[in-house]
């Protein structure tokens, strides 16, 4: 199997442009797993497939580390949008992507030939604690709750889905977040029915945050998209920033905004091409 190995600052994908559908669709959890694996495989904190799509010009989809499936993925749509464009599978600069949160359109910042940023039209957040999902029967939007841990430590957060769920925290000092505990035992939380991203967050001033994330079902990655997203609009909700903000994470920055006109929310940050290679995919998988 072909596959390009690709990144959005730091959170890295394996690329498999499967056009023709050659791969079973039994196989992708635990080809997802092997292939992800650092030590025993390619290494990535994701397997992205590009496939043909009824309802747009192409569809993406996503496997976790894990073997699951999420709806969506902010650094892994601005690779993908670079790699259709690259590949000739799309040729225009504005296209449409079939996902599982619904229809996503990147835009390619093009300077001459080449592709200087991507910036995505991500949609509108999803608020309502049923869309989110999120269990209880507590108000909406959903900021300022308490979230328990095991230990007796808890949090104020507010939840956000940007076709998947987030639960954002915001820290007087990054440097006391013990993400790996936290963010692991935050991810599978009862409140959250499908497990949560969970994104800690210091803010910096009214335009720039910082942010670490541990995103479900990969852990600790160097960025999230969807996770810089959602932030930017807890930021906003609670009035820490403007609806305009850079969000920092610890593979580089990105550009949110939720437009006050439309709801939507804009995403603007780079895509990278590390290497092409082959690797073997054996019938067992």
């Amino acid at each position: 199997m072909d596959f390009i190995k690709m990144h959005g600052l730091g959170n890295d994908f394996i690329m498999v442009n499967d056009m023709d559908e050659n791969i079973a669709e039994g196989r992708l959890p635990e080809l997802a797993t092997k292939l992800c694996d650092r030590k025993f495989g390619i290494g990535a904190d994701g397997l992205v497939l590009m496939l043909p799509s009824t309802q747009a010009d192409v569809r993406m989809r996503i496997f976790n580390p894990d073997g699951s499936e999420p709806e969506m993925c902010g650094n892994a749509i601005r690779c993908f949008a670079k790699l259709a464009w690259e590949e000739g599978t799309v040729k225009k600069e504005a296209l449409t992507v079939e996902t599982l949160a619904g229809i996503i359109k990147p835009r390619l910042l093009l300077k001459g030939s080449d592709i200087e940023a991507v910036r995505v039209d991500m949609g509108e957040p999803r608020l309502e604690r049923g869309e989110i999902p999120m269990s209880g029967t507590g108000t909406s939007p959903v900021a300022g709750e308490t979230i328990n841990l095991a230990d007796g430590k808890n949090f104020q957060f507010t939840a956000v889905s940007m076709g998947n769920p987030h639960c954002i925290i915001f820290v007087d000092d990054m440097n006391t977040v013990q993400l790996k505990n936290w963010g692991a035992e935050l991810e599978k939380h009862p409140l959250f029915p499908k497990k949560t991203n969970v994104e800690f967050v210091e803010v910096v001033n009214d335009s720039h945050v910082k942010m670490r994330v541990w995103e479900r079902g990969a852990g600790e990655t160097l960025a999230c998209g969807t996770g810089a997203c959602a932030t930017g609009v807890a930021a906003a909700l609670n009035k820490h920033t403007g609806r305009k903000v850079t969000v920092s994470l610890t593979g580089g920055d990105l550009v949110i905004e939720w437009d006050d006109k439309t709801n939507h929310v804009y995403m603007t940050g780079p895509a990278a091409k590390v290497f092409t290679g082959r690797v073997e995919i054996k019938e067992e998988i």
